[in-house]
């Protein structure tokens, strides 16, 4: 167990980007209710998905993270979870036939409800209001009454999150994620895409080997991993009441587990060494991230490791690195050279979103091609220097939606208009995501032929 650490010892330290909640017993009593509500997942599963991610720092799987910016409780819904899984199995697939690893699958779902901000105030016409910070403290609306944090958000968020995964577990173990089902994954609006034909083609060679594997013997009923797939939730657990209430003891251990989602992460305005959001992850057993911004020095990294992951556990932490596509030459190498100088155990993930947010016709949107180019910089400096370019960590939704511009659909400045959704940033559309993983797929691959010919050499 950490040294001096309770679930509640955060509150002894400075924290960021939690506002203030006028009524002070209403906030208690709501985090009171809620530590008596059942846990959202379990120990057992957390140190399932560590072992998973233990591999991919190990260089011999991919990490898959992904999911909505901010999840919303008006867009709450069976068809929006449905299509969100179908355009992530179909990343999960597309990745694991080009890159021959085994990929991770981790939700930003079932959780992600609140949102750091750059400023506390928003300002529309002359008007100024407390920030959107998501709708587990307050409303998108524009309106004094919306924008006051109201503690019982926290209990809408938490029925939200336990539906959601209620029906994500089924469509996990139930059939759907079943590879004789590949299919029938795709999407409608993907379908008359150039990605839609590129995943048809690669869906009738899965089929294919699903039948010859049939000829011998080896079916989805005799073999579950065939029919089931491992799916784990996460996101940035900013609001560190409401985590508090669901640190749980693990019986089986003794140790402390947060049970709001399997892998939790610390964001980029949070990670201060001294504050709160570190104090409270340095005693949870979870795996856990931690975003890495160009203002990260590789020294008060390694301050960081050392804090939360001081047994140097393999899978226990990933580095989420979102610089930009135009920072990440200058800031990612030094932070692997300090990393490796030190021997620690991470997991190297790209977030090429939050970053390269630019502003278009009054709207936020993330160039495609901008996207790309910091996933490829990922990708050749992690080849340079010769580590494992472990996963990819996105905001993206099964909806067609027009929030980033760019991909093979050539979305415009003006089409940014037609179906923007998001109550927060940005996200790529199904069709994006997809034309991402094969980009991916295909960095992968070449990276595996590269080794090959070096060991054959």
């Amino acid at each position: 167990m950490a040294q001096n650490w309770t679930p509640s010892s955060w509150r002894q330290k400075p924290i960021q980007q939690v506002p203030e909640f006028p009524d002070k017993a209403a906030l208690a009593a709501t985090e009171a209710q809620l530590a008596t509500f059942p846990p959202l997942v379990f120990a057992g599963e957390a140190r399932r998905l560590k072992k998973q991610l233990a591999s991919v720092a190990e260089g011999n799987a991919f990490l898959l993270q992904g999911g909505d910016c901010a999840e919303s409780f008006v867009e709450h819904g069976a068809d929006n979870i449905r299509d969100f899984f179908r355009s992530f199995l179909q990343m999960a697939v597309v990745l694991t036939y080009g890159a021959q690893l085994p990929v991770v699958k981790v939700g930003r779902i079932a959780g992600q409800f609140a949102k750091p901000r750059s400023s506390n105030i928003e300002v529309q016409g002359g008007v100024e209001l407390p920030s959107y910070r998501g709708d587990i403290i307050n409303g998108i609306e524009f309106s004094p009454e919306s924008r006051i944090p109201d503690p019982e958000r926290q209990m809408m968020a938490y029925r939200q999150s336990a539906a959601t995964l209620n029906l994500l577990r089924a469509f996990a173990m139930g059939g759907y994620a079943n590879l004789e089902n590949v299919h029938r994954w795709m999407l409608g609006f993907v379908k008359d895409s150039p990605q839609g034909e590129r995943y048809r083609k690669l869906a009738d060679r899965i089929s294919e080997t699903m039948d010859f594997m049939k000829a011998i013997g080896i079916t989805a009923e005799n073999q579950p991993s065939l029919r089931e797939t491992d799916f784990f939730t996460s996101h940035e657990a900013l609001l560190l009441g409401y985590e508090e209430a669901f640190t749980r003891v693990d019986s089986t251990s003794g140790d402390w587990y947060a049970t709001s989602g399997h892998m939790l992460w610390i964001g980029d305005r949070t990670r201060q060494l001294d504050h709160a959001h570190v104090e409270y992850f340095r005693g949870i057993k979870n795996p856990i991230g931690l975003k890495c911004g160009p203002s990260l020095q590789a020294d008060n990294l390694i301050e960081l490791i050392d804090a939360l992951n001081p047994a140097n556990e393999a899978g226990r932490l990933t580095l989420i690195c979102r610089f930009g596509h135009d920072k990440v030459a200058e800031n990612l190498p030094k932070l692997i050279r300090a990393v490796e100088r030190e021997g620690k155990k991470v997991v190297w993930s790209c977030d090429p979103m939050h970053g390269n947010t630019i502003t278009l016709n009054n709207y936020k949107t993330r160039p495609f091609d901008r996207i790309l180019s910091e996933v490829e910089s990922f990708f050749q400096i992690h080849r340079a220097e010769g580590t494992h370019p472990g996963g990819i960590h996105i905001e993206m939704t099964g909806k067609d939606v027009t929030e980033c511009t760019g991909g093979a659909r050539a979305v415009s400045a003006g089409d940014l208009q037609d179906r923007y959704h998001t109550h927060c940033d940005p996200r790529l559309n199904a069709d994006q995501a997809l034309e991402l993983a094969f980009l991916l797929a295909e960095r992968m691959k070449s990276g595996r032929d590269e080794k090959r010919m070096v060991v054959n050499g």
